[in-house]
C-alpha cells in the first residue's frame, strides 16, 4: 500500500503518530525525521518530499502536546548556565522512538538494516540520543541544528558498537538558540567514538537552510548508495 505525506496515521499498534512517503524500492532504505520542540510533522513535509525516492520517509510527532500543534520531546528551559531539559521525558522519548523503529519493518515493509534517523533541534537530539545508545538500531543519524545530550552519558554504547555508525552534523554558526559550540562539542565528542562523522557549518542562525538541506540529502544519498564521503 502507497502512502502519503498528506495523511496522518495514529493506530494503536504504533507508539507515535506520524505520516509516510512510500519509498520506490521493496524492502528498501527508510528515513526517519523528528521535529523540533514546539513544531510538529507537517514542516517537515517539504524536506521529506526532496529525499532520495527510493527512501521510505517517515515523519513522526513527538508524544507531548504543548499547543494546539505544538509538540515535543522533552520540555526545556533556556538558562544562563544553558539548557535545562526534563531528563525523565526525554529517556521515555528515546525509548519510544526505540519501540517505534522496531514496528518499522513489519509496518511498511523497509531493510531493518537501512534505517537513517534524523531530526532538526530536539529532533536532532533525540537522533543522536538513539544513534548512539543504540547503534543496532540504525544505520546512521542526523543532527541539523542541534546537540548531544550529556544525560545519555552512561548510554552510550561501547566504541566497538559505534565503529560502523555514521552521523551528519550541520549548524548555523550564528545560532541564538543552540550555540555553534554545542556542535563543535559533538563534532569531538563522535570522532573521538569513532563515528564516521560529516560535519558542516554555515553562515545560519536556528534553522534549516536549503545548504543544510541539500547536503544532508547528499549525504545520505552516498550512505544508500554505499558510497560514504
Amino acid at each position: 500500500m502507497k502512502h502519503d505525506l498528506q495523511d496522518i496515521i495514529d493506530i494503536a499498534t504504533l507508539p507515535l503518530v506520524h505520516r509516510v512517503r512510500s519509498g520506490s524500492a521493496a524492502h528498501g532504505p527508510c528515513l526517519l525525521l523528528l521535529h523540533g520542540v514546539g513544531a510538529n510533522e507537517a514542516g517537515l513535509i517539504h524536506f521529506a518530499e526532496a529525499q532520495d525516492p527510493r527512501l521510505t520517509v517517515i515523519l513522526a510527532r513527538a508524544p507531548l502536546a504543548f499547543g494546539p500543534g505544538q509538540y515535543g520531546w522533552f520540555q526545556v528551559r533556556f538558562t544562563a548556565e544553558g539548557p535545562a531539559i526534563n531528563p525523565q521525558q526525554a529517556e521515555q522519548s528515546r525509548q519510544t522512538l526505540v519501540d517505534f523503529i522496531d514496528s518499522l519493518p513489519a509496518a511498511y515493509g523497509v531493510d531493518r538494516q537501512r534505517i537513517w534517523i534524523a531530526g532538526f533541534s530536539q529532533g536532532g537530539i533525540l537522533s543522536a540520543s538513539v544513534g548512539l545508545t543504540r547503534p543496532d538500531k540504525v544505520a546512521g543519524f542526523g543532527i541539523l541544528s542541534g546537540r548531544i545530550l550529556p544525560e545519555i552519558a552512561p548510554l552510550i554504547a561501547p566504541a566497538t558498537q559505534l565503529a560502523d555508525l555514521h552521523a551528519f552534523i550541520s549548524h548555523g554558526v550564528s545560532d541564538s538558540k543552540l550555540t555553534i559550540e554545542f556542535a563543535r562539542k559533538a563534532q569531538s565528542q563522535l570522532t573521538a567514538a569513532s563515528v564516521r562523522l560529516a560535519y558542516h557549518e554555515y553562515p545560519a542562525d536556528h534553522e534549516l537552510t536549503p545548504a543544510m538541506q541539500r547536503d544532508f540529502h547528499d549525504w545520505l544519498q552516498q550512505q544508500i548508495d554505499g558510497t560514504p564521503a
